[in-house]
């Protein structure tokens, strides 16, 4: 039995062998452990319907879907011996991918339940098949070395490239999502099937290049240098072409666009290597080219009415899904990328830029390219990625309703004046000094021109100093320009000031605002705990008490009588202001009794008190200036002992009643 937690491809088992039944130790994976079952190849259902045909397609579509049933329910070892060593299973898988009926073909489903029953039966099993073979861990028990695994579906042609584009035609629709799972996985484990994808692309081209070379058209992008014969293309036009050749060639395209399409959809990852082969132009061309002498053909002829009805849809369908191609090859390799904000974005709108440019060789695809997807939806998404870059793009009032209407003729000039713009602006990063060599290169042409004006041209045309000046020269300068004045002089720019001089801080012309010291105090910093000082010794400095002693004695200086005594120097006079004799004293107001006649009520006059000492002690200080001025006199005459007992017993009073 198998042992747990082994992969696969590492895996021996014991099995009986022979006609004693003698026990044989075989790898997991051995082509004796095959069971032998004979898978028959796939038919298509019956067109027509006839009973017949439909028992017939019934029983043979039976055998399918029982032995499909059979070999998804084996264990995984049994499985993938069944899968790696069976030939007949493999070609019963290709014959359905071959042939199954695709979106667009004819088939007998709605003409018997049983029919389409059977089919839709067929369908899920094969589908369930390659998803089984495309996992290679199904369970923590059943699994495969990956490294083994690449090699079995590589070497083994269990997948392919061919097989790969129709799993997502028959299969993409309604299982996007778990199909890309799957081939995502594939390519993941075996990045060698991008190889072949980029060796398979050159022969998905050629169809194109065949396409055409059958309608009588040569392509610019073939690359066939040899002479055409003087026959070649005799009789090789889409109106003389038979009837039935016809048919081909437009099946034959619908099923290439079909199947592209599909396989871009389901897996996006590939359109990097469709980008490599140049495919989007070489697509936009072969629209170009085939898609109106297709339908023109198909117009003029004389057809069977359902097989006219038959072409022109699929004519139409291809129509469609290469416009579809051609959006999903930008939205992955441009679009995308721009809207994630990557990194080099300016590459990718530049890519954008040149497929837009190359389109407008194509006219006809052009048109239905912006009819189905608008370009000014790209370009929106272009001005919102690039803000700075395209201020200008919808100047033109004109431009946009050219978009609008999409018209073949009024849409080109307008989406050409469009690229020249964005394609400008895109690549415009000057410096200083590219900027000053165009503008001298302008003047040294035009010299009557200012370089104001010179300027706005630049900005104007994306710094194309060609188009301006032939622009200017042709007098084809836009309206905004030619309005402005031409001898304009350059703007002048206003320096900002420095960030330094601009700022504000908290901390601005402290001890340590180094953008404004040259010296610092380097005594005054440190790193980390201060060396030498303690918690102790921080709390018991006193120093700042000290500095501010001085300051806080002054308030206690309280003067009510200055004693005078003789002193010829005068030096005592001049302390309190009596060297001076002033004569022309204004002693208008001494006996006023200021604020007597204020209007404030009693109690308000009751309530007044000082609350805070230091207003007190100023008061008070206040009251003895006064009071020294009326005791002392400029005659220097002693007053009477008595009247200064009476006027200090008054302050007291006075203060008591406070």
């Amino acid at each position: 039995m198998a042992c747990a937690k082994v992969p696969l491809d590492e895996l021996h088992v014991t099995e009986p062998f022979g006609p004693q039944g003698k026990e044989r130790t075989l790898p997991a994976l051995h082509p004796d452990r095959k069971e032998e079952r004979c898978f028959l190849t796939y038919k298509p259902p019956p067109e027509d319907g006839t009973p017949v045909l439909v028992e017939q397609f019934l029983e043979h579509a039976q055998f399918i879907s029982e032995d499909l049933e059979w070999l998804l329910a084996l264990p995984h070892d049994k499985f993938w011996c069944q899968v790696v060593f069976d030939e007949s299973l493999q070609r019963c898988l290709d014959s359905y991918l071959r042939h199954a009926p695709r979106g667009l073909d004819p088939s007998g489903l709605s003409s018997s339940p049983a029919v389409a029953d059977m089919q839709r039966n067929i369908h899920r099993f094969v589908f369930m098949v390659f998803l089984r073979m495309a996992t290679h861990k199904e369970s923590k028990e059943n699994f495969i070395t990956p490294a083994v695994f690449a090699e079995i579906i590589y070497n083994n042609y269990l997948f392919d490239i061919p097989k790969i584009l129709d799993l997502c035609v028959l299969f993409g629709k309604g299982n996007s999502q778990l199909l890309h799972k799957m081939i995502e996985n594939i390519f993941t484990q075996q990045p060698s099937y991008y190889g072949d994808l980029n060796e398979t692309l050159p022969s998905i081209i050629q169809v194109f290049d065949i396409i055409l070379q059958k309608c009588g058209i040569q392509s610019e992008n073939t690359g066939n240098s040899q002479p055409l014969k003087l026959n070649a293309n005799k009789c090789l036009t889409a109106i003389a072409m038979p009837e039935e050749e016809l048919a081909d060639l437009v099946l034959y395209m619908c099923d290439t666009c079909t199947t592209i399409h599909s396989f871009l959809d389901t897996f996006p990852e590939a359109c990097s290597t469709f980008k490599q082969h140049n495919f989007l132009n070489r697509l936009s061309s072969f629209y170009e080219m085939a898609v109106p002498d297709l339908e023109k053909a198909v117009k003029k002829r004389n057809f069977n009415k359902s097989l006219q009805e038959d072409m022109w849809r699929r004519i139409s369908h291809s129509r469609k899904k290469m416009v579809e191609i051609a959006h999903l090859l930008l939205q992955h390799t441009c679009l995308q990328p721009i809207l994630e904000g990557s990194e080099n974005m300016v590459s990718y709108v530049e890519d954008l830029l040149q497929n837009f440019t190359a389109f407008l060789q194509e006219k006809r695809f052009l048109a239905d390219y912006d009819e189905q997807f608008p370009i000014a939806d790209d370009i929106s998404l272009l001005q919102q990625a690039f803000p700075h870059l395209y201020p200008l793009l919808w100047s033109s009032g004109t431009l946009y309703d050219d978009f609008k209407r999409n018209k073949r003729g009024s849409i080109l000039p307008s989406f050409k004046l469009l690229l020249e713009k964005m394609t400008l602006g895109a690549v415009c990063t000057l410096t200083a000094g590219e900027l000053e060599s165009l503008l001298s290169s302008i003047r040294d042409l035009l010299p009557d021109l200012g370089e104001g004006f010179i300027l706005a041209c630049l900005e104007e045309y994306g710094y194309n100093s060609e188009l301006v000046i032939n622009n200017i020269l042709e007098d084809k300068l836009s309206p905004s320009l030619d309005k402005l004045d031409k001898a304009m002089a350059r703007p002048v720019k206003n320096e900002l000031p420095s960030v330094l001089s601009t700022r504000s801080n908290v901390f601005d012309d402290d001890e340590f605002d180094v953008f404004n010291r040259d010296r610092l105090d380097m005594s005054r910093v440190w790193k980390g705990r201060r060396q030498g000082e303690s918690v102790c010794a921080t709390l018991h400095d006193k120093q700042h008490i000290e500095e501010q002693r001085a300051r806080y004695q002054a308030y206690q200086i309280v003067v009510d009588e200055i004693p005078i005594a003789n002193d010829p120097s005068g030096e005592r006079d001049n302390a309190f202001g009596m060297d001076d004799y002033d004569d022309e004293y204004d002693d208008t107001y001494d006996t006023n009794q200021i604020g007597a006649n204020d209007l404030d009520e009693e109690d308000e006059l009751l309530n007044r008190r000082f609350s805070d000492y230091a207003h007190f002690r100023l008061f008070m200080m206040i009251l003895c200036y006064f009071d020294q001025n009326e005791a002392v006199k400029k005659d220097h005459f002693l007053q009477d002992p008595a009247v200064l007992r009476e006027r200090a017993e008054a302050r007291r009073a006075a203060m008591q009643r406070m």
